[in-house]
């Protein structure tokens, strides 16, 4: 049962609102005073509060009720609160309100208006006390990641997010990862966080991109060669396994390894042996391997390219990493990062956002670094970028923008949406990102 806490210094209030309130389902419990409202609202769980203006005979200022106020909102801020009023306070309680107070009331009072008003905070006060449980929750979840070394990655979608809170848990184990994605979606900076956050990130942490070299020499780079192994090779070369010993070794482009190397990862994946090429001694080493790859493996495997059993010892868990269209929230945080200092038209944020990036964030960072260069000054629109003829959009033109909400509208959405981000940024199509700097612009408290 949903309990009310009136507080009012007028016995006569008292009864009859208790009886109204009462006869309709409530548990009502009263204060005559601004002391006793405080001991109740620190020692008991209550629905809503209907708080008077004044407690003291003879006084009409409305001071004692936005102290109280103050005080209950300090205690339990998403407490609805009701002010009710004589008309002399009347404006006092409507500062109040645009101050967080949830409605007020003048004496005498509507049955019927009241009870549907309080109805509805109470059910809006739970929603919002669940709301501010989960950001709690977030938080906390978040606080690992506060703490973590995260190489400098800026990000601000949830997708991403998950991608990180996933890297930071397996950074402190030693199974291997696959970090799938696209080109230039940041599959390298992940396995970065991976190795920055494990118990031997002060251990070798080596690189290799398996599609960069000639496929006759992948072998050698990886497990190393003998003076005279093959032609060219004139003089003992180290390989990037004895390199990583006791650290990490990076696999990018692992789909892209000849056969032949694959069952040697096997077998060093197995028992960390391996012996260089043109040599019979045997090498044993303490590796974590981190491999990364745009292929789908599943069909290499199908087709014979790719060793199922190599597969599974390096997917022993999967992080998916998303392109960057998947993750628009992520567009201009990026910008921002690359562009420091720079101002760019709503306009051409709207179409930064659209665009499909098909480069990913490696694309995008070109994009910024071409505007830095031939740009070096002023407002940046959409041309600036020379994104025009790949648009995300149906014709060749930049989309027609939205025309920017004042600060008056976003106030008033603020308002009716009861300060929910999200729900505020869908209404003008912008992303919580961009909401938020048009808040700070316009100097709107959230």
């Amino acid at each position: 049962m949903d309990k009310i806490l009136i507080v009012d210094d007028n016995q006569a209030v008292l009864d009859a609102l208790s009886l109204l309130l009462e006869i309709h389902g409530y548990d009502v419990v009263t204060a005559v005073s601004p002391f006793d409202a405080e001991q109740i609202i620190r020692y008991q769980k209550v629905s809503l509060v209907m708080q008077d203006m004044n407690f003291t005979a003879d006084t009409t200022s409305g001071e004692e009720g936005i102290a109280l106020f103050n005080v209950l909102r300090r205690l339990n801020p998403t407490l609805p609160i009701i002010l009710m009023t004589a008309w002399t306070e009347l404006e006092t309680a409507i500062e109040l309100v645009k101050l967080g107070a949830a409605d007020y009331i003048a004496k005498p009072w509507d049955d019927t208006k009241l009870l549907t008003s309080i109805t509805n905070l109470i059910a809006l006060g739970k929603a919002n006390a669940q709301n501010q449980t989960h950001e709690r929750q977030k938080n906390e979840r978040r606080l690992p990641r506060a703490q973590a070394n995260l190489v400098g990655l800026v990000y601000a979608s949830t997708a991403m997010e998950r991608v990180v809170d996933m890297s930071l848990q397996l950074a402190k184990s030693d199974v291997s990862v696959l970090i799938t994605g696209p080109n230039g979606s940041g599959k390298e900076r992940i396995a970065e966080i991976i190795q920055a956050n494990s118990t031997v990130a002060n251990k070798p942490f080596i690189k290799v991109n398996a599609g960069a070299l000639p496929q006759e020499l992948i072998e050698a780079e990886l497990f190393g060669a003998e003076a005279g192994a093959y032609t060219g090779a004139n003089k003992k070369r180290i390989g990037r396994f004895e390199a990583a010993d006791g650290g990490t070794l990076f696999l990018d482009e692992i789909g892209n390894l000849p056969l032949s190397g694959q069952i040697k990862l096997l077998r060093v994946l197995q028992t960390g042996e391996f012996e260089r090429l043109g040599s019979t001694v045997t090498q044993k080493v303490s590796v974590r391997v981190v491999s990364a790859t745009n292929a789908n493996l599943h069909n290499d495997i199908q087709a014979g390219r790719f060793r199922e059993d190599l597969y599974y010892r390096l997917n022993v868990i999967e992080l998916n990493l998303p392109p960057l269209n998947a993750r628009q929230d992520d567009v201009i945080p990026l910008i921002r990062h690359f562009l420091p200092r720079r101002e760019i038209s709503y306009h051409a944020e709207q179409a930064l956002i659209a665009h499909n990036w098909p480069g990913n964030v490696r694309e995008l960072e070109n994009a910024c670094k071409r505007v830095s260069v031939l740009k070096p000054q002023g407002i940046l629109e959409i041309e600036d970028f020379g994104l025009s003829e790949s648009l995300n959009i149906e014709s060749n033109q930049a989309p027609t923008p939205k025309l920017e909400p004042s600060k008056q509208e976003i106030e008033a959405a603020m308002h009716s949406h009861q300060g929910v981000i999200a729900k505020v940024a869908r209404q003008f199509g912008l992303t919580r990102q961009a909401l938020y700097r048009r808040l700070q612009k316009f100097e709107i408290d959230y």
